[in-house]
């Protein structure tokens, strides 16, 4: 059996690892890069540092609006999809690449699985929920890695085509998190439990000069060291607006290699952030997370305790970043670390 994996955002890299390492032996395993990531710190690391096959092909395709970026994956992964002739086109998440690669394979009519499925954040203002929507709604195979996400599905007449395996990035950070626990902190001059990890990506924090500079103002007067881990959009937009990102608590460095952001992690006070990801790691990892956002496609993290939305008043944010530990759980939402197998052994009983 040949399945063609389709990537291209550091979250889909991840995702890939344990998969890419359950197909092994098992079956043939065609993996596209898009090129949506595509510089060494957000793509070419993580196939290095998690130990993932080089891809294939890579259609480098870089960034662009959201409409110019999807047509040129969607123009370039049908030959691509012809050449090979996979028996499952496999897509991850919810980016650009994940929507295009669906779109292009029904359109040859080849079955199409989605990883990550049935999440959802039911807010439309997200580029994130239009892919994921449209692409469960495509595909033949729903896997999805929470009770939650099966609930939505099944409310959307999906159930038929939907199976439970646990989310694939539990596999991966348990692997690392337990491989790399007698490691230094990979940051300088910070203590294990004192500072905070911080990303901002999104576009409606990024993209409002008057929010993007109320937020990183907000973190700024924490009263711990604030490592803002910034992604090339945060950069690009806060240089546009005009905001200092480095100004009182907040060091700004470049994203880290996914082994290290798991140590960092590990070790910090705390997580600041808007990205999907990253909740569900520190709550993996029993870090407390706040989250630069209105809602969460991650639901467990909040009702055990372990995460707090915050959408505004940035200026009283030490209040929610410095809140008291939430109760202990060992309540394991997300699976105990060997989803990947149970998506290999969906895909080839399919």
């Amino acid at each position: 059996m040949r399945i063609l994996s389709v990537v291209g955002a550091r979250p889909q890299f991840v995702k890939l690892a344990p998969i890419d390492k359950a197909l092994q032996s098992r079956a043939e395993h065609v993996i596209v890069h898009t090129g949506q990531h595509y510089d060494e710190l957000m793509s070419d690391v993580f196939f290095r540092d998690l130990g993932i096959s080089a891809p294939d092909v890579n259609l480098e395709v870089g960034s662009g609006k959201h409409g110019e970026q999807t047509g040129a994956m969607l123009s370039k992964l049908e030959p691509v999809f012809e050449e090979y002739a996979p028996d499952w086109v496999l897509v991850y998440g919810d980016t650009n690449s994940t929507v295009a690669a669906a779109l292009a394979a029904v359109k040859l009519h080849l079955p199409l699985a989605h990883l990550e499925a049935g999440l959802r954040s039911f807010n439309r203002r997200m580029p994130e929920e239009h892919n994921r929507v449209l692409t469960d709604h495509a595909a033949d195979l729903l896997l999805a890695p929470t009770e939650v996400a099966l609930s939505h599905l099944a409310n959307e007449g999906l159930a038929h085509r939907s199976v439970l395996v646990g989310d694939v990035m539990t596999d991966v950070l348990y692997r690392i998190r337990d491989e790399s626990q007698s490691d230094p902190i990979p940051l300088k001059d910070v203590a294990p439990g004192g500072y905070f990890v911080s990303t901002l990506h999104r576009p409606d924090n990024t993209d409002d000069p008057d929010r993007l500079r109320a937020i990183i103002r907000g973190l700024a007067a924490l009263s711990n060291p604030v490592i803002l881990l910034a992604h090339p959009r945060l950069v690009a937009r806060a240089r546009e607006a005009g905001v200092e990102l480095e100004s009182g608590a907040i060091r700004v460095v470049d994203p880290l290699p996914y082994p290290q952001l798991v140590r960092a992690v590990a070790s910090s006070a705390g997580v600041i952030t808007d990205s999907g990801g990253l909740q569900k790691e520190a709550f993996l990892l029993r870090v407390p997370c706040t989250t630069i956002r209105p809602e969460t496609e991650w639901v467990e993290t909040v009702d055990l305790g372990w995460n707090v939305l915050v959408n505004s008043g940035f200026d009283d944010l030490a209040r929610a970043v410095q809140r008291a530990a939430p109760a202990a759980t060992d309540a394991a939402p997300y699976g105990d670390g060997h989803a990947a197998r149970r998506v290999a052994d969906a895909l080839l009983k399919e």
